[in-house]
């Protein structure tokens, strides 16, 4: 986008529905309408051409089509109710299939595959969600996003209840919670202050050394974070009669955080914002003279990344029932970037996408290999998925969906050639 177009969805009154109108370029031609090719999943532009009501409905123009693709809109009464334009707008089949099948998998599954697989899933999306967001939205790779999440499970631990009686203080799990999450995302925004100084692996390497001295600290200090044995019995609370470390409440609970985190994400990447955001990703010394602050956006975009990381780390401790240092080790801080780039980090599924794939290496990976190689199967598949799909799991099921959608628009044009052609 040139500068003027920056400016004016930034400033003028119609905000994104002028971002997103000068983004598509798209015109109507009676219902109909062709438009060059849409930005990628990571820039998430609205699905709206034009003005007024119409909305454009999934499957017609993806991300990867080619120019020329038709973009089919469809009509919707004006009249309707507000929130059933925006479920038109932004729902389709498949994530109606998604969710149904997330809700009853439990009905089908084993309690192994519940817990074990469904809801670590779950819970290990949630903190690469939050790596997701500054990588995909930011141009930021980080490394200190299960440092974060350790911090709001120790945090939780200490303010909470725990076996270690002598440390913990014993607050109600709900005020616990609440403090965790806000002291995680505080050492998340100082950490993003102290690494939006630098840019690329400088980046990488400031984040991990505080990750690193993270882990030694809390290792070596016994009269708050109790050394190398940490805090155990890290339980969640008895709510409604309901005892949520149960198998089942856990994985219901897991996923509706997670599917909360994926609609603030996905809510925040349209915010003017989450556009500027995108903006300083792609060119920060235009969107700097622009007016934009540059590092301010980045600090507010570590802090976003970080009450997500924090609450996945409450999850996590809850789930594995105790937080040590070998929860914020370097093999866990990588392992989020794993499953970040195993997935995708260009749209928010692609953390959950690659957290299932991670987790069932994990559990059956031993089947096939010794324990001690499971790394090097970790090793092997990460490195297949960025030599053949940059964009992980994902992207290859992007580019399989824009190739089929292009082969029958190619065939519905060419059998309406012929039967043109044809005698009448």
């Amino acid at each position: 986008m040139s500068a003027a177009q920056w400016r004016k969805a930034m400033n003028s009154g119609a905000g994104r529905h002028s971002w997103a109108r000068s983004w598509t370029g798209a015109r109507r031609l009676e219902g109909v309408t062709e438009a060059p090719a849409t930005p990628s999943a990571d820039d998430e532009a609205p699905r709206w051409a034009g003005g007024g009501s119409p909305f454009r409905r999934h499957g017609a123009m993806q991300p990867g089509d080619r120019a020329g693709d038709p973009v089919v809109t469809v009509d919707v009464n004006a009249d309707a109710p507000a929130w059933l334009r925006w479920i038109w707008d932004r729902v389709s089949a498949r994530h109606v299939l998604t969710m149904l099948g997330l809700l009853v998998y439990p009905a089908v599954a084993s309690p192994f595959f519940t817990f074990q697989i469904g809801a670590q899933s779950l819970v290990l999306g949630v903190i690469a969600l939050s790596l997701m967001f500054l990588a995909g939205y930011g141009s930021m790779v980080s490394l200190s996003q299960m440092t974060v999440a350790g911090v709001a499970g120790y945090t939780l631990a200490i303010f909470g209840s725990s076996g270690v009686a002598s440390i913990s203080l014993g607050w109600p799990w709900w005020l616990a919670v609440l403090v965790a999450v806000t002291v995680g995302t505080i050492a998340a925004t100082l950490i993003g202050w102290l690494s939006v100084r630098t840019e690329g692996i400088y980046t990488i390497m400031i984040t991990l050394a505080i990750g690193v001295a993270f882990f030694y600290l809390v290792q070596q200090n016994y009269s708050l974070f109790n050394g190398f044995q940490g805090f155990s019995k890290v339980q969640p609370p008895v709510l409604f009669d309901v005892d949520w470390r149960s198998q089942l409440p856990f994985y219901y609970l897991s996923l509706a955080v997670a599917l909360a985190a994926y609609l603030a994400v996905k809510y925040v990447a349209r915010t003017p914002f989450g556009i500027a955001l995108q903006g300083i990703r792609d060119n920060p010394r235009r969107m700097n003279a622009l007016g934009f602050d540059v590092q301010a956006h980045r600090v507010a975009a570590h802090a976003f990344a970080g009450a997500i990381a924090a609450i996945g780390g409450v999850l996590l401790a809850w789930y594995n029932g105790l937080v040590t240092p070998g929860t914020v080790g370097l093999s866990a801080m990588i392992n989020v970037l794993v499953v970040a780039v195993l997935g995708g980090t260009r749209h928010p599924v692609g953390p959950f996408v690659g957290a299932i794939a991670f987790v069932l290496l994990q559990n059956f990976a031993i089947d096939l290999v010794d324990r001690e190689r499971f790394n090097l199967v970790i090793g092997a598949v990460f490195l297949a998925i960025v030599l053949f799909s940059p964009d992980g799991l994902v992207g290859i099921w992007t580019r399989i969906r824009s190739r089929l959608a292009r082969n029958q628009a190619q065939s519905m044009l060419h059998d309406s050639g012929g039967h043109a052609a044809g005698p009448h």
